[in-house]
C-alpha cells in the first residue's frame, strides 16, 4: 500500500512533538500516529522522482527507467518479456506517450484511484487488526498484527487485508512506516467463492525507504497470493517490484525534460 506510486491528515508537527514518549504509547495509538504521519506526509509530497524499476509478473516482466511529473510518468523500457529493446524502440514508446493527452489522462486516472484506495486501507489498519508490541529492531518498532473478529470490512480490497496476519515497522524517530509483511492466515471467498478465492499462506512484502529530502518511497512490493483478487493498489496477485537508483527532479519537470533525463540513463 504503499507503490508503485504506492498514496499515503493532520498536521505532522503534533505528531512530531509526541516522539519523546512513544515508546509508552499503546501499540494501537503507535499504528495511529504511524498512519496519521503516513497521510500527511502523502498530502504535502509535491515530488518527482527519477528512478530504476525491475517488475516481475506473470506475463508482464519489465525492466526499465522511470521518470514522474505533474502530467503522467515516462517510462523507457530497457527489456520486456524477456527481449531486450533498441533504443529506437525505447525512444518510441516515449515519444508516443509524450505526445498523446489522452494516454497522460488515463495514467493520471489509474494513478489517482490507486492512490485513494491506498489512502483507505491505511486509514483502516488501527481498526482492522488486533495490535501487540513485538519489541525494536534496527532503530524500528515492531508491531505485530493479526485479524480482528469484530471488524467489518467495508468493500472487497478490505475483506483481502483484514484476513492478514503479520508485522509492520515503524521508523521510532520519524514515525514513517518502513515495512509491512504478512500472509493471508485463511481463505478469502467472494461471492461464496464463485467469483473469487485467495488461498491461505499467501504472502505479501512491501518495503519503504527514505530516498532524499524527507520523502519515503515503496522500494520493494512482494505479493505471492494464490487467487484473484487486488491487494492494496492494482498489483497482480504474483509480483516482484524493486525500485532503485532514485533520483530527485524538477517540481515542474515537463515530460519533455523527463524523457531528456531518462535518455541520459545508462542500461
Amino acid at each position: 500500500m504503499f507503490q508503485a506510486r504506492v498514496g499515503m491528515a493532520l498536521a505532522l508537527g503534533a505528531w512530531t512533538a509526541l516522539s519523546h514518549v512513544s515508546v509508552a504509547q499503546d501499540p494501537k495509538s503507535m499504528v495511529n500516529q504511524a498512519v496519521q504521519t503516513e497521510l500527511a506526509a502523502d498530502r504535502d509530497d509535491h515530488s518527482r522522482w527519477l528512478y530504476f524499476e525491475t517488475d516481475k509478473r506473470p506475463k508482464h516482466a519489465v525492466t526499465q527507467w522511470v521518470a514522474d511529473t505533474h502530467q503522467g510518468s515516462v517510462h523507457r523500457v530497457l527489456m520486456k518479456e524477456g527481449r531486450k529493446l533498441s533504443i529506437a524502440e525505447q525512444k518510441a514508446a516515449m515519444d508516443e506517450f509524450v505526445k498523446s493527452p489522452g494516454e497522460q489522462a488515463k495514467q493520471r486516472k489509474s494513478g489517482q484511484h490507486d492512490d485513494e484506495q491506498a489512502s483507505q486501507l491505511l486509514k483502516l489498519l488501527p481498526n482492522a487488526f488486533l495490535w501487540t508490541d513485538a519489541g525494536e529492531k534496527n532503530g524500528n518498532r515492531i508491531l505485530h498484527f493479526k485479524p480482528d473478529a469484530k471488524f467489518d470490512p467495508p468493500n472487497r480490497e478490505a475483506k483481502v487485508f483484514a484476513a492478514m496476519e503479520g508485522d509492520m515497522a515503524v521508523d521510532r524517530a520519524e514515525h514513517r512506516i518502513v515495512s509491512l509483511k504478512g500472509h493471508l492466515v485463511r481463505d478469502v471467498r467472494f461471492g461464496g467463492g464463485l467469483f473469487a478465492t485467495l488461498k491461505a499462506g499467501g504472502t505479501f512484502d512491501v518495503e519503504r525507504r527514505q530516498t532524499g529530502g524527507g520523502i519515503w518511497q515503496i522500494t520493494e512490493t512482494h505479493v505471492h497470493i494464490d487467487g484473484h483478487a487486488l491487494l492494496f493498489k492494482s498489483i497482480a496477485e504474483q509480483e516482484d517490484d524493486v525500485k532503485s537508483k532514485f533520483r530527485q527532479l524538477s517540481n515542474d519537470v515537463s515530460l519533455d525534460q523527463a524523457e531528456e533525463e531518462l535518455l541520459k540513463q545508462t542500461e
